[in-house]
């Protein structure tokens, strides 16, 4: 059961929360072993918060799952795992993330349970209202920011934030082309939210995000604050930035990708290694700032 519960509470999506990680870097504190732990620490129980959202996501989502060609796998939607067992584990797991990360800092926890919370209304309400549900995901990543910047004690910038929720609105409005044109006229029934979206009514929104998040990170690698507290070379990071959103697209829209933003990040070899360059590139501006 354990076992089963784990795989529920789908691991290989906890790739989402390094983003906790993003205060840490841009701050200079890599260097700090003490912010580092936090951080550490910060990391896990947003992935344990995450495994919470996951386990009773899938307790509401049970009777569309099973009518999804991949998602009637899960556990809860196979029938390996019972209802009962996964909103138990789901309860005392959320306890103990949000008893440990008020342990890391007050801060930390009102933020956590401001996730948890707010993750929880997507997964029983907001999920089935327009755009808003988008929205919120994105949202979640600010959250992630927001609260690793808050274990250590330091401001993200609002470019930052900015740029993150840019970018999470991408992934998400992507994941519901590719639901859009995987499920086609089943759509609807699989996730009723699905039939207020078309895929000429994705694709626009996605332009005006993609070009929107290009130019805020432009802006941010410029603006007075990058130069002064990070460094003035940030700008050199744009053409990474760059390969990997057109990458994103030409997979979303030539391979049919981007239901699983983590899956299709790990498995595409050029869109990983624009990741390790960028994330060598600033190290290396970091470090020699």
């Amino acid at each position: 059961m354990l076992l089963l519960i784990l795989e529920a509470m789908r691991p290989r999506q906890w790739i989402k929360n390094v983003v906790v990680f993003a205060g840490l870097l841009f701050s200079r504190h890599f260097t700090l072993s003490h912010d580092i732990l936090i951080v550490c620490g910060a990391f896990v129980v947003f992935c344990a918060l995450s495994g919470t959202v996951y386990l009773l996501n899938d307790v509401a989502d049970a009777a569309e799952d099973r009518r999804h060609e991949l998602k009637r796998l899960r556990p809860i939607a196979s029938g390996r795992l019972s209802l009962g067992a996964a909103v138990a584990a789901a309860t005392v797991i959320g306890v103990l993330s949000l008893v440990s990360a008020f342990v890391i800092g007050t801060g930390f926890g009102i933020v956590s349970m401001a996730y948890l919370l707010l993750l929880l209304a997507y997964s029983f309400l907001l999920k089935h209202v327009v755009i808003v549900d988008v929205l919120v995901i994105a949202i979640g990543f600010v959250l992630r920011a927001v609260a690793g910047g808050v274990a250590i004690g330091i401001a993200v910038s609002p470019w930052l934030l900015i740029c993150t929720i840019l970018l999470a609105l991408f992934l998400a409005l992507s994941k519901r082309r590719h639901e859009l044109v995987l499920l086609e006229g089943a759509a609807p029934h699989h996730r009723p939210i699905l039939e207020e979206y078309s895929t000429y009514l994705l694709d626009q929104m996605i332009a005006v995000v993609t070009s929107s998040t290009l130019m805020a990170y432009v802006l941010y690698s410029l603006s007075p604050r990058t130069v002064h507290e990070v460094s003035q070379w940030m700008f050199l990071t744009v053409p990474f930035v760059l390969y990997g959103i057109f990458r994103y697209l030409w997979l979303v829209h030539h391979k049919e990708e981007g239901g699983s933003p983590e899956l299709t990040l790990l498995s595409d070899r050029p869109l990983m290694i624009d990741v390790i360059l960028w994330a060598a590139c600033v190290g290396v501006i970091l470090w020699l700032k």
